[in-house]
C-alpha cells in the first residue's frame, strides 16, 4: 500500500506543479493592429491653369480647326481651307458634372469678329463637342483666329486657319 499512496501522492504533485506553471507567465504581448488603410478623397479636385481660364470645374484639353468632322466628333486639323468651306472647331474638354458653356469665337485676321458659336455642357468626364461657322457667299480669303472659353473665361488655347 505504500507504493500505492506514493504513487497518488507523485500523481498530485505532478498535477499541482503543471496546474502552478501556468499562473505565473506574463501575458502575451498585444498583437498591434495594423495602420488604417490610406484613404482617397471621393470629392473631385477642382481643375485650374491655363487651360480652365481660372478656377472651374471642366478644362479645355485641346482645340482642332477643320472642315469635316468624323463619326466620333473628331475633326483632322487642317491648316488651309477653301472660301467655301464650313470652319469646324472641335473643343475636347474633361471635367465634373455641371453646367458649363462653352464658346468659339471666329476672328478675321484685323481682329473683327465675324462669328461666335456656343453650346452648354451637362456632362461629366472627357467631352467633344463641335461648333461649325459657315459663311453663306464664302469666306473672304485671309488668316482667322479661334478663341475658346469655359464659362466667359478664356481657355488659354488659340487655333489660327487660312483661307485660300
Amino acid at each position: 500500500m505504500k507504493i500505492q499512496r506514493k504513487s497518488y501522492a507523485l500523481i498530485a504533485a505532478l498535477a499541482a506543479a503543471v496546474a502552478l506553471s501556468g499562473c505565473n507567465r506574463d501575458p502575451a504581448p498585444a498583437t498591434p493592429m495594423p495602420p488604417p488603410a490610406a484613404t482617397t478623397d471621393p470629392a473631385p479636385a477642382m481643375q485650374s491653369g491655363p487651360l480652365t481660364g481660372g478656377m472651374t470645374t471642366t478644362s479645355v484639353t485641346s482645340i482642332t480647326v477643320g472642315s469635316t468632322p468624323a463619326i466620333d466628333a473628331s475633326t483632322a486639323s487642317q491648316t488651309t481651307l477653301t472660301v467655301r468651306d464650313p470652319i469646324v472647331v472641335t473643343v475636347r474638354t474633361d471635367g465634373v458634372p455641371g453646367s458649363v458653356e462653352i464658346a468659339a469665337n471666329l476672328r478675321y485676321q484685323d481682329g473683327q469678329e465675324v462669328g461666335q458659336e456656343s453650346a452648354t455642357l451637362n456632362t461629366a468626364g472627357a467631352e467633344t463637342t463641335n461648333m461649325t461657322f459657315q459663311h453663306p457667299t464664302g469666306w473672304p480669303t485671309g488668316t482667322y483666329t479661334v478663341d475658346v472659353t469655359v464659362d466667359g473665361q478664356p481657355a488659354g488655347m488659340s487655333q489660327q486657319v487660312e483661307i485660300r
